[in-house]
C-alpha cells in the first residue's frame, strides 16, 4: 500500500512529508537552517508524543507555515483538535484551550508584551484590523485570515477613529492611505483594501471612483444604474468586458507596508441578477459562467474572486513580512 504524501508549496516555503515506521527529517540549504528546522521538528514531536512523521524541506522562511503543516499532518492522522496561533511575535501549538509548546523569535519577548488577560480563549492569538465597516467584506478576510490564526476585528469597533478620505488616484495610493494612517492612529497592524470595477469599454471606468460613481449620494442601486445606463448603447456582451480589481496593502507602524493585487475578470449584465454579494455584484458576469456574482454563494465567490486571489497571494508573502519585521499585534 502507498503512503499518503503531504505537500506545502508557495513562493517561499516548500514542505514534503509522509508517515513511517520511524521519525526524519531532511532540511536543504545550509546547516544553521538545518539546526534551526530540526529544533523545532524534534521537540514538536516529542511534546505531542508522535513518532513516524517524516518530512523533508525544499525551502523555509517562514516558522508559521513549517509548524502549521506539521500539525494539519497531525490531525489528520490522530484527529486530535491541534491549531497553531500567532502571539505577540511567538508561535504557540495549541490542544484545545491548553498551550502545549511555544516557539519564541531568537530576540526573544518581553514578558509585560507577552502576558495580559488570564482567559486563554481571548488572551491569545494576534489581532489583524480591517480597515472597513463593511461586515459582509470582513467576513470574507475573516474566511482567510482564520487560516493563519489571527482574529479578525474591523472599524466597527472603533467609532471614534476619523474617516479618511480616499483622496489617491490610483487603487495602491488609497489602500495606502487607509492602511498606514489607521495603523499609525492605533499602533495595531491594518488591512486596508481598495477595490473596484473597471470597464475597458469606459476606459476603466468607475476605477477607483467605484464606490461613489453615482456622485456624493451614491448607493449601490445608483452606481449600478449609472453603469446600466453608460453601457446602454453596448449591445453585445463581448463588448461589455470588465474586471474587479482589488489592491490590499498591511501596514503597520514603522515598516514598510506590504501590497498585492489581482483582477476577477468578466462582462457586466445587461440586468442585476441575485441577492448575495453587493455593490457591483449583481452586474458582474463572472468569466464564462453566465451567473452574476451576486449568483454565488459566499464560499464560491471566495474561491475565486478579485479580493480572494488578492488575498492568496498575500498568504503566501505575509508570514515572511511579518516575521522580518517582528510585527504582533
Amino acid at each position: 500500500m502507498t503512503e499518503k504524501i503531504y505537500e506545502y508549496k508557495d513562493a517561499n516555503d516548500w514542505y514534503v512529508g509522509t508517515w513511517d515506521g520511524f521519525t526524519y527529517l531532511t532540511v536543504f540549504g545550509d546547516n544553521e537552517k538545518f539546526d534551526t528546522v530540526r529544533t523545532r521538528f524534534y521537540q514538536l514531536m516529542e511534546q505531542l508524543s508522535v513518532e513516524g512523521l517524516q518530512v523533508h524541506v525544499v525551502k523555509m522562511t517562514s516558522s508559521f507555515s513549517f509548524l502549521k503543516f506539521l500539525i494539519q499532518m497531525i490531525q489528520e492522522k490522530y484527529g486530535r483538535n491541534l491549531s497553531v496561533v500567532q502571539h505577540k511575535g511567538a508561535i504557540l501549538v495549541m490542544e484545545g484551550q491548553q498551550i502545549i509548546d511555544i516557539h519564541l523569535p531568537q530576540e526573544g519577548i518581553s514578558s509585560d508584551s507577552f502576558f495580559g488577560q488570564a482567559d486563554i480563549s481571548t488572551a491569545f492569538g494576534d489581532t489583524i484590523l480591517i480597515a472597513t465597516k463593511n461586515e459582509g467584506k470582513t467576513a470574507e478576510f475573516r474566511q482567510f485570515f482564520e487560516k493563519l490564526g489571527y482574529k479578525v476585528e474591523n472599524l466597527n469597533a472603533y467609532p471614534d477613529l476619523p474617516d479618511v478620505a480616499e483622496t489617491g488616484t490610483t487603487f495602491e495610493e488609497n489602500a495606502r492611505l487607509k492602511a498606514e494612517t489607521i495603523a499609525n492612529l492605533t499602533g495595531k497592524m491594518v488591512l486596508a483594501d481598495d477595490s473596484g470595477l473597471k470597464v475597458d469599454k469606459l476606459g476603466g471606468l468607475p476605477g477607483v471612483w467605484s464606490a461613489r460613481f453615482s456622485g456624493q449620494d451614491a448607493t449601490d442601486a445608483r452606481n449600478n444604474a449609472k453603469l446600466l445606463h453608460e453601457l446602454a448603447m453596448v449591445f453585445d456582451v463581448k463588448d461589455r468586458s470588465a474586471q474587479f480589481h482589488c489592491t490590499l496593502v498591511v501596514a503597520a507602524p514603522d515598516v514598510d507596508s506590504l501590497v498585492v493585487e489581482a483582477d476577477w475578470e468578466g462582462y457586466i449584465a445587461t440586468i442585476p441578477q441575485g441577492e448575495n454579494g453587493f455593490g457591483y455584484d449583481p452586474l458582474f458576469l463572472v468569466g464564462e459562467t453566465g451567473r452574476t456574482a451576486a449568483q454565488m454563494s459566499i464560499e464560491e465567490k471566495n474561491a475565486q474572486s478579485h479580493r480572494a486571489q488578492a488575498l492568496e497571494k498575500l498568504l503566501e508573502v505575509f508570514p515572511v513580512w511579518q516575521e522580518k519585521n517582528t510585527i504582533h499585534a
